[in-house]
């Protein structure tokens, strides 16, 4: 396979695209409330509190537990009080908030992330800009119209956000690599 540079490039950027959309819908669990940016930082076995008092093993990660001061220990808990939790709110903006909102049965974060008891339903509003408080009370009942249990639909949508996202990466992969074949030929035409 003969590629031209630039097309060489194009297609090194939408794998990377690709990759790090798929990675992000399967993140782990135990990095709830964590910065794409610092989940390197929590993938060791033992983790050092970002103030350098203590350490912690991998299993302490969000075990509502408060073991570091600074509440490195705890991003996706209210274990800690000075803690923070990252909202990813994909289709909107991303932001910090403090632990003490985590589960506190408000939906904080546009994608509902921070209320992830299950003791309130907090539909994701990052890309629809709908009425959060007419999803949130209709979220609440346990069966909808068509007798479909809110988890079922919840994991119905999730299924289906997931799909859609890879859908849209899989078209700017194919947009990249027409582009790069449409550059190539007229550069061939070109030299002819």
């Amino acid at each position: 396979m003969n590629m031209e540079p630039q097309c060489f490039l194009c297609f090194h950027s939408a794998c990377f695209l690709l990759i790090a959309s798929v990675a992000c819908c399967l993140s782990h669990p135990s990095l709830r409330g964590v910065h794409p940016l610092d989940e390197k930082y929590y993938s060791s076995q033992v983790i050092k509190c970002k103030d350098g008092s203590k350490s912690f093993s991998r299993d302490h990660l969000n075990d509502n537990f408060c073991d570091c001061p600074d509440g490195t220990d705890e991003p996706g808990t209210s274990a800690c009080s000075a803690g923070k939790f990252y909202c990813r709110n994909l289709g909107s903006k991303p932001q910090f908030i403090v632990s003490s909102h985590v589960n506190d049965h408000f939906c904080d974060c546009c994608d509902g992330s921070d209320e992830y008891d299950g003791i309130i339903c907090c539909p994701n509003t990052c890309v629809m800009g709908g009425n959060a408080e007419n999803m949130i009370s209709n979220c609440n009942s346990k069966e909808t119209k068509n007798g479909v249990k809110s988890e079922e639909s919840i994991y119905n949508l999730t299924g289906l956000k997931f799909a859609i996202t890879l859908q849209v990466v899989l078209v700017i992969l194919l947009v990249f690599l027409w582009s790069c074949r449409w550059h190539t030929r007229s550069r061939k035409r070109r030299y002819n």
